[in-house]
């Protein structure tokens, strides 16, 4: 028996790009957002690298809400920015999917989120206090101990099924929203909320400039002339649910999960294969679970970090596959910068986006493609329409982990 369509019912997201999906795609129709150094009130770096920033207070009133009526003790300052990013991210997911938490309380509520570090380091001043001779404060040991952020926004929102955190650096989200895909196909629960969510952490910031992966200007994937990328931070979430059960509840739809795929490079500790043998694994893959060829595919939202063997292995992975089809190929990180482990979920809301209106804009700064690259990116100048429903939203990620997922889109 085929397995059940997998629907999406909600999207939720907040990055430097807009608060919300609505804000981000008036940002791709308007002025691109700025980058600039890490802000003093998060941390201090001698690095001076420009980042993107989601705004500086990330709840929204409903968030904020939920969140002060936990019952858990859980407030902001007790938890960390990267949950609150998630939860942002959830809550809006779930409103747009017509749910309220307190609604669904008697459902299999799966949370399946990518990060690469999460919380993780977010204590740094307290270990540093604390080699030092000093007696710090546990506040941040203790604040660690709600640093899951699948288990820490589902105990919030008072739901209850399976959990899961996927770290597989920058193909994490990707990876989680392959993950919910599975669940509801085996029936281990009724929805999923499935995505990615990484805030902006020192020690992140820090290693990638120590590895001179940075630019000291706005990034530009693809361009002959981009020295690197910009890190970023922010959530993207789906609200998944089997397409017989949102049916029954006359639920929004806004697209499909068609197919996923992953593939290793099995080559290097951070850089990828010249010739991208995981990402073509990882696409091919997925087009046999979706069921679709090539000629299906109408959009590619591409990883795009804007590092020279990124974009070189990333497009030489998509001139194997597609030959001289040329789908449209753009990078959404010249918006939101890189933002790791949240990259795979924010790329599938924008992915999805872009279908639903059936039209996409070149990639922001590309303004001069390198002749290098294989497979040609659509340029800032441009602009194509779109002549089908399914996209491809993929990931290339430290380590050589590969991730892909088809979307179909449900058109507004």
């Amino acid at each position: 028996m085929a397995p059940p369509a997998i629907a999406v019912t909600g999207m939720g997201c907040i990055s430097a790009a807009g608060a919300t999906l609505a804000a981000y795609e008036q940002t791709v129709a308007g002025t691109p957002p700025g980058c600039a150094p890490v802000p003093k009130w998060l941390f201090d770096t001698a690095f001076t690298f420009p980042v993107f920033m989601a705004r500086k207070d990330p709840l929204s009133p409903r968030a904020r809400q939920i969140l002060a009526a936990n019952g858990l003790g859980l407030t902001e300052d007790t938890v960390h920015r990267t949950v609150l990013l998630a939860l942002e991210a959830a809550v809006q997911a779930l409103d747009q999917a017509g749910l309220q938490p307190e609604g669904i309380r008697d459902k299999r509520v799966g949370f399946s989120l990518g990060t690469t570090v999460g919380c993780g380091f977010n204590a740094e001043s307290y270990y540093a206090a604390w080699r030092q001779g000093k007696r710090p404060d546990l506040a941040p040991v203790l604040a660690y101990y709600h640093a899951n952020i699948s288990a820490t926004v589902q105990a919030l929102l008072g739901l209850q099924g399976p959990v899961a955190v996927v770290t597989n650096a920058c193909a994490s989200g990707t990876d989680a929203i392959g993950l919910a895909k599975g669940w509801l196909e085996t029936d281990r629960c009724d929805l999923v909320l499935a995505g990615g969510a990484d805030g902006m952490s020192r020690i992140t910031c820090n290693g990638f400039s120590s590895l001179l992966l940075a630019d000291a200007q706005p990034c530009r994937p693809y361009d002959v002339s981009r020295k690197g990328l910009n890190l970023g931070e922010g959530a993207g979430i789906l609200c998944l649910e089997k397409e017989q059960g949102a049916r029954r509840r006359n639920a929004p739809l806004c697209g499909y999960v068609r197919g996923y795929g992953a593939g290793s490079d099995a080559y290097h500790p951070t850089a990828p294969h010249p010739q991208g043998v995981g990402m073509v694994i990882a696409i091919n893959k997925a087009l046999a679970t979706a069921a679709k060829t090539i000629q299906d595919i109408s959009f590619i939202n591409g990883h795009g970090t804007g590092t020279a063997a990124n974009d070189l292995a990333e497009t030489t992975a998509l001139a194997t596959v597609f030959g001289r089809q040329q789908v449209p190929l753009i990078s959404t990180k010249p918006l939101t910068g890189h933002t790791l482990g949240a990259a795979g979920g924010l790329e599938a809301v924008f992915t999805l986006a872009a279908l639903r209106q059936g039209r996409v804009k070149g990639s922001v700064r590309c303004l001069d493609i390198d002749p290098a690259l294989p497979y040609k990116p659509l340029p800032e100048h441009a602009e194509a329409e779109l002549t089908g429903p399914y996209g491809i939203s993929q990931s290339l990620a430290f380590g050589g982990g590969n991730g892909c997922l088809i979307l179909e889109a449900v058109h507004e």
